[in-house]
């Protein structure tokens, strides 16, 4: 009679791969998730905001009074902005800003750390998670080809 030999850790699984792969992908996505459903606070002095597309801004004189000059650059889509007054300290409900950003200075854009004012509706201030990825995954998945159509 021959006897077999016992299994090795006949008690003990191994966890599936896939399950392990689940817990990495939830605690990668759960973040991102969570702050794209977040709502936005009340605009404050050294929040950074985004500009809502292509926006025409006018400069604030290097002087301390707010009164703006004739001078006035271009912001890009989603560029950063540094709030040095919100709109609640302003009589016309302006937003004073500093841009960010760019280190190129390009003429009709804006300068960096340029004073800047803006109208609540020219701002927001989170950008799109879901959008960036959008355009990213497509190149991805569709490859050259779907980028040159």
């Amino acid at each position: 009679m021959e006897a077999t030999p016992p299994p090795m850790d006949a008690g003990r699984a191994e966890p599936p791969l896939w399950s392990i792969g689940l817990a990495v992908l939830i605690i990668l996505v759960a973040p991102v998730l969570l702050y794209s459903l977040a709502p936005t606070g009340p605009l404050r002095e050294g929040d950074t905001i985004f500009a809502e597309g292509q926006q025409r801004v006018t400069f604030v004189p290097a002087a301390a009074s707010p009164t703006p000059s004739d001078e006035t650059c271009l912001l890009d889509p989603g560029h950063p902005l540094i709030i040095v007054r919100p709109a609640a300290e302003q009589p016309d409900g302006t937003i004073l800003a500093k841009v960010q950003g760019n280190p190129a200075i390009e003429w009709p854009f804006c300068p960096p750390h340029a004073a800047v004012l803006l109208r609540p509706h020219q701002i927001f201030q989170k950008p799109d998670v879901f959008g960036g990825l959008r355009p990213t995954l497509a190149g991805l998945i569709g490859g050259e080809g779907a980028a040159s159509r």
